[in-house]
């Protein structure tokens, strides 16, 4: 007799990391092609000596640190394995199997994944025509049985951002008891004055009576810890226990830690690294519109292209000019903005395809 598992996993579709090919240049997977800076390198290796105890496993130290840096209670801030475990922490505390998570698509392709493992319903509600959250039908789509509803702004993988009373106009219609959830993770690279800080409009709608909304952030995209794993998020105190309920023990690691409050401790050093991404990104965008192109304006470390049955052909053309990016096949390309040198190569390789 075989072991029983679930069987509705079988049509669960696994998450699909970047690739990684030897000698290529790997622009699939959003990371910060810099390296960690030297103090957070050190940083990581003398915590390296005490490997042999437990982490911290209430965060105390990176949690204040936050808090602090965030200007709000330690009680409103709860840590996690990456935003993508938080994102799945934050399904199991609001949902049963009865109840609906409701999102963009496309949006962050672990949202379907985390719900379906938690057993809850996953309700879609297409992009527009601008690759940008259709807020009005996501509103329309809420029923009795919705929990809660995920905003990725900026949006992974279009890149494209809701400004700030585009969502305030959103909570405003959403009911008090479904959580708003503001996933964040691309935050640092955005330059649109007219995008919100999640955190300040959450701080807003608290102040409002709107307890129902919170806000995800990573250290694994401009503090370029993505190996290793440490996200956080910031809610009501009653939202954020009950993160802490169902966080699996000891889960962000005591060198994730330490490094985090490194790259705290080095935040101007590494937002000027942003800033440069940020130039990187104008230019590379502004290079494929001018080859014909169709590029959204982004606000994250990357562009797209809505390539549709175009796409899995110029996956192919890119992978033969050892560049390696992210399709979406039948839909589009997300591309990394990396070092002037790789986002080179990544557009000479668009330059020449013709498909």
């Amino acid at each position: 007799m075989s072991v029983r598992t679930r069987a509705d996993l079988a049509s669960l579709p696994s998450y699909v990391p970047g690739r990684t090919i030897p000698g290529a240049i790997k622009l699939a997977s959003n990371e910060v092609s810099a390296g960690p800076l030297p103090s957070v390198v050190k940083a990581i290796a003398e915590a390296a000596t005490a490997v042999n105890r437990y982490p911290d496993n209430g965060c105390t130290e990176l949690t204040g640190r936050i808090a602090d840096k965030l200007g709000v209670p330690v009680d409103h801030v709860a840590l996690g394995c990456g935003s993508v475990t938080l994102c799945q922490q934050l399904v199991q505390a609001t949902c049963t199997e009865n109840d609906e998570v409701l999102f963009a698509w496309r949006s962050f392709e672990a949202y379907p994944i985390v719900t379906h493992v938690s057993g809850a319903k996953q309700i879609r509600v297409p992009l527009t025509d601008e690759h940008v959250h259709d807020l009005d039908a996501m509103a329309a789509a809420i029923t009795p049985n919705t929990r809660m509803v995920f905003v990725c702004n900026p949006n992974n993988p279009t890149g494209t951002a809701l400004r700030t009373e585009e969502i305030e106009a959103f909570i405003a219609k959403v009911p008090r008891d479904v959580l708003v959830v503001l996933d964040e993770a691309y935050k640092e690279f955005v330059d649109d004055a007219h995008v919100p800080d999640g955190v300040e409009l959450a701080k807003q709608q608290w102040a409002a009576g709107h307890d129902n909304v919170a806000v995800l952030r990573t250290f694994s995209k401009a503090y370029g810890l993505a190996g290793l794993r440490v996200g956080y998020a910031v809610a009501q105190p009653a939202v954020a226990d009950a993160l802490r309920k169902v966080y699996v023990p000891f889960s962000v690691n005591a060198i994730a830690q330490v490094a985090a409050m490194a790259s705290l401790d080095a935040e101007d050093e590494l937002m000027a690294r942003c800033r440069a991404i940020v130039a990187e990104r104008t230019r590379v965008r502004g290079e494929l519109l001018a080859m014909g192109f169709d590029v959204p304006e982004t606000q994250a470390n990357f562009v797209w292209l809505p390539l549709g049955e175009r796409t899995a052909a110029f996956n192919e053309h890119c992978l033969a000019h050892k560049v390696i990016v992210r399709a979406f096949v039948g839909e589009g390309a997300r591309v990394t903005i990396g070092e002037p040198e790789e986002n080179e190569a990544f557009l000479a390789a668009a330059r020449s395809f013709t498909s």
